[in-house]
């Protein structure tokens, strides 16, 4: 299966199967073409793309969205006094999703170094993410833990606003309480 997958930046035309992967995986309401037309616009810095998708085939089986530096905005649950790494030189994984039947073949770990790539070539030092803490067997962090991330800080409740305003939650009822782990890799070691 490993052997099938091509990768390619994102754009327009895989959208749609973007965000029927997205709302798969995490739930209704996170993902739409509204919000995901944002995202990717906020990784594209000197017409370079950090965002990027996995197909086996015609079949999108993962994607991530990166957003370059300076492109996106420190909020309440990010912690740069603590990353050590310039916070103008940080860039933000917003979201990576790979097709359950397709986790454990690195999928996520090349759609990771793909973003790394393109980020470091936009000014990046380092990337910082809220890695889902409830994702089954706490998968997200240990992936990220894998390819170098190291824990920043826990934050609990982190998608709960997002819930009250039409989020579903894949593992929550209603309201969400899903913890996210502050975590940051660091690209010149």
């Amino acid at each position: 299966m490993k052997n099938t997958i091509t990768y390619k930046t994102i754009s327009l035309e895989d959208f749609k199967a973007t965000i029927e992967l997205g709302t798969q995986v995490h739930g209704e309401g996170y993902i739409n073409a509204k919000n995901l037309k944002e995202w990717v616009n906020k990784g594209i810095k000197d017409d370079i793309n950090a965002g990027f998708v996995a197909y086996d085939g015609d079949k999108l089986v993962g994607f991530r969205v990166t957003y370059a530096i300076e492109q996106w905005q420190i909020d309440e649950w990010c912690s740069p006094e603590l990353w050590s790494v310039e916070q103008t030189k940080v860039c933000y994984f917003k979201c990576n999703t790979v097709n359950e039947n397709y986790r454990g073949y690195g999928v996520g770990s090349k759609l990771l170094q793909l973003a790394i790539n393109a980020a470091k070539q936009q000014g990046a030092k380092a990337g910082v993410s809220h890695l889902w803490m409830q994702s089954p067997g706490n998968s997200a962090v240990k992936y990220f833990t894998k390819c170098g991330g190291k824990l920043i800080k826990e934050h609990a409740d982190r998608w709960h606003e997002l819930s009250l305003q039409g989020y579903d939650c894949p593992v929550c009822q209603n309201e969400c309480h899903c913890s996210a782990a502050e975590m940051l890799i660091k690209f010149d070691k």
